[in-house]
């Protein structure tokens, strides 16, 4: 009976730590993406080496930015449901929108250059979402626009960086075709975090909270 304890406890162990260590979806496209652009590489060498290919870091941009476009699309749609403000729900109809037709345009882009994208978030990714999925009202208001203030801040970098150093020209006007859209996200975002912070911190005699 101890043996067969031991046993069970080892599967339910084994079956655990499975669960924990699902594959990252992000990390795959990478690792995917890195054999695909050593072998365009090797071809371009010895056809046409003054036509550019996308690099490592253009393949690993398309991924990130996919992961960050399905997050905002899928946070979004929580918003419309969870969110408190109506200002909030908005703002998570126009993540939806803008998240959608820019995901639409970069799998066009991707598959023209042969570049694996996410099928899902990162794991990291998931966990944010699955934390917000916990909460409502004024609670999921404030956390949902501080991680949208805080992840277009950082897109907004990455961005940014790849307008001016993709090697792909294609992929260089993608990012900066984006930029405006990103930047009207972010003041969207820091305008309702002023404004939920307002409310929630003001004085009693604040006008309720829409």
């Amino acid at each position: 009976m101890k043996r067969l304890f031991q046993c069970g406890l080892g599967l339910t162990v084994m079956v655990a730590f499975a669960c924990n260590s699902s594959p990252d979806s992000v990390k795959e496209a990478q690792k995917a993406n890195d054999s695909t652009v050593d072998s365009l590489s090797k071809k371009q060498s010895v056809t046409d080496s003054s036509t550019a290919t996308p690099s490592k870091q253009d393949a690993d941009f398309l991924v990130k930015a996919a992961s960050g476009g399905m997050l905002e699309v899928e946070l979004g749609k929580l918003a419309q449901s969870n969110g408190g403000r109506q200002g909030v729900k908005d703002f998570g109809a126009m993540m939806v929108e803008d998240h959608g037709k820019g995901g639409e345009t970069l799998k066009s882009l991707a598959a023209a250059k042969r570049i694996v994208l996410p099928a899902a978030v990162s794991n990291d990714q998931q966990k944010e979402k699955e934390d917000l999925i916990k909460k409502h009202g004024v609670e999921f208001d404030r956390s949902y626009i501080t991680l949208m203030v805080k992840d277009h801040k950082e897109d907004i970098d990455e961005f940014e960086k790849a307008a001016k150093n993709a090697n792909d020209p294609e992929i260089r006007a993608f990012a900066q075709n984006t930029l405006p859209m990103l930047h009207h996200h972010l003041d969207s975002a820091q305008s309702l975090d002023k404004k939920i912070g307002r409310r929630l911190t003001g004085p009693k005699t604040a006008p309720p909270y829409q």
